[in-house]
């Protein structure tokens, strides 16, 4: 039977972190393009966060499949 309740968290939670972390990585390529100073730091902070933010996702991902 399928839990539909945690189906639906499931869902919700994976679709609110695909968005996030594609408008991090688009903003990260919109201000490396720029010619001043402070955005070449802050477009590598973020590709540095979108990074953290996939290996989290895998590491909450892989415990769950030994448990199957």
């Amino acid at each position: 039977m399928i839990d539909w309740q945690a189906f639906l968290i499931v869902f919700v939670a994976s679709a609110v972190s695909a968005c996030l972390l594609v408008t991090i990585f688009s903003l990260a390529l919109r201000l490396g393009d720029g010619s001043a100073a402070w955005r070449k730091p802050v477009s590598v902070g973020l590709y540095v966060l979108c990074g953290i933010v996939v290996i989290l996702g895998i590491y909450l991902i892989v415990p769950a499949l030994h448990r199957l």
